[in-house]
Order: structure tokens, then sequence, then C-alpha cells
């Protein structure tokens, strides 16, 4: 069977070719900038992560195991989200003792209203979370994580893992009403 082109870049990179990191650099260094958006704020504190991520990508290439097409990806994923949980522990810690009576519950059944909503806003709306609901949230939604995975990779009870979801979720639909209020306002 003949080699794609992912399959051909992943042998050039084994080799340590300097134009295969450039290109996949290239290639992928947006959107795992985005990856890196979803649990980080400032770009500086992005800026580092996503470097730290290639750094750790190229040191541990040869560990890379291809699984088929968009594997590569998965795995730059998977370096660059364990990354950006690094840099919250290290740097600004799991954040939890934010006032919980601020954010009322929700019915369990109430789900955010995303349509008419750019993706955009969207992620902004997710990254304005604070920092201990806005990563249990995207491990959760995006890694799909289950809540002990959760507990597991953040050193927290699974019950405050789904306590956070929760709380995350009820947060992020009262963001997306307002968010949607102030546009309706807009344009009266």
């Amino acid at each position: 069977m003949e080699e794609n082109k992912e399959q051909i870049l992943i042998r050039r990179l084994l080799k340590k070719e300097e134009a295969a990191w450039k290109e996949l650099f290239g290639t992928y260094s947006g959107s795992l900038a985005g990856v890196c958006t979803r649990y980080i704020s400032g770009k500086d504190d992005i800026h580092d992560v996503l470097q730290n991520s290639f750094v750790k990508m190229f040191r541990s290439i040869e560990t890379f195991e291809y699984r088929g097409s968009g594997s590569l990806k998965a795995w730059m994923i998977r370096i660059t989200v364990n990354e950006a949980l690094k840099h919250i522990r290290q740097h600004s810690g799991m954040t939890t003792d934010t006032d919980l009576a601020d954010f009322p519950d929700i019915p369990d059944d109430e789900e955010p209203d995303l349509e008419e909503i750019p993706q955009v806003a969207i992620m902004k709306l997710i990254q304005s979370l604070p920092d201990g609901y806005r990563t249990v949230f995207n491990l959760f939604v995006f890694e799909k994580k289950s809540h002990r995975e959760i507990a597991g990779i953040l050193g927290i009870a699974e019950d405050s893992s789904a306590s956070q979801f929760h709380r995350a979720k009820g947060l992020l639909v009262r963001k997306i009403k307002e968010f949607k209020m102030s546009k309706k306002a807009q344009y009266e």
C-alpha cells in the first residue's frame, strides 16, 4: 500500500528533517494554538505552551505510533492539552474557590442555545469561565474525558469535577443568554 502524505511527513520527522518540522509547524500551529486558547488566556502563555508542545513533539516523535489518517494530529493535540494543563498547574493553579453562590444552579435539562452565535464568540465565552471551570469543561466536552479521568488528571475529587462542570455549564448558559440579549439590543 502506498504511503499517504501524513505517513511521508512522519517518516521525514523521524529523520529529524528541519524542513519537515517547519512543514508540521506551518500546518498545525494554528489549530494547536486554538487548543491552547481553550485552556489558557494570554498570548504569551499560549505562545509558551505551543512552543513547549512542539519541543515535546520533537523530543518524543520516536514514540509516535501511526494508527491511521489523523492519528498524528490527535497525538499532537494530546501533547498540547497535557502541556496546557501542566502550565495551568505550574502558573495559575486550579482555582476552584470561586464563590459558587455567584452562579445559580440550572435545571439539568437546560442546554446552552448556540443558535446564531459565531463559533469565535462561543470560544470567547468558554475562555471567560474561571480557570477551574474552564479546564473541567474543556476536558469533559472537547477531550471526552469522564469525571473520574478528569479527577485523576487534575488531582481533585470526582464529585468536584462533576460539580465544576455543572457550574461551568450554568455560567455558560447565562453568558450565552446575555450575549444574545446584547446582540438583540444592538439591532433594536
